[in-house]
């Protein structure tokens, strides 16, 4: 099976990592590449494919905060996203936080354009910003949630060297 290539998208003080759904079969790849990237924390946001008690043996948290595929996120979801952010960024500057859902085309790249509209970037940035990186990223149902989504300003802060998304 052919997968998609991790991709970093960083902006501000803020590194993510998007990278492909693995199984129990690929785990071991799948938590070298998470290294490689300095990931601390894994976000999955589709059903379980794999086991992720031999991530967290590695010092990665992993949280599950599954969504409906080809869907925006709910506000719950939205509002842990931000949260996990605005601690992760401000607490560990120059961690790597992953994030996937299947192919790493919609809810995936969904919450990191979030984040950039947080951080003040206009929505149609933030769609091109990220499908710079992951091409074909977003269908039509979740542009419109981005371009409909009023950022609150949930992750303004400074971090411990005095950085802040602004």
């Amino acid at each position: 099976m052919n997968v998609p290539a991790p991709v970093e998208i960083s902006y501000e003080n803020m590194r993510f990592l998007i990278i492909h759904n693995p199984t129990n079969a690929t785990l071991n790849k799948f938590t070298e590449e998470l290294r490689k990237y300095g990931v601390t924390t894994v976000v999955r946001v589709c059903d379980a494919t794999y086991d992720k008690a031999p991530v967290e043996k590695e010092g990665i948290h992993a949280l599950d905060w599954p969504f409906d595929d080809g869907a925006p996120p709910p506000n719950h979801i939205v509002d842990d996203w931000l949260n996990l952010l605005k601690s992760k960024f401000r607490e560990e500057p120059g961690c790597c936080v992953a994030v996937h859902c299947v192919a790493g085309l919609g809810r995936a790249p969904v919450l990191v354009a979030l984040a950039l509209i947080e951080c003040r970037m206009k929505y149609e940035d933030a769609v091109q910003f990220t499908r710079r990186k992951r091409r074909g990223a977003f269908n039509s149902k979740q542009l419109l949630y981005l371009e409909k989504y009023r950022p609150k300003m949930r992750l303004r802060f400074s971090d411990t060297n005095g950085h802040c998304c602004q």
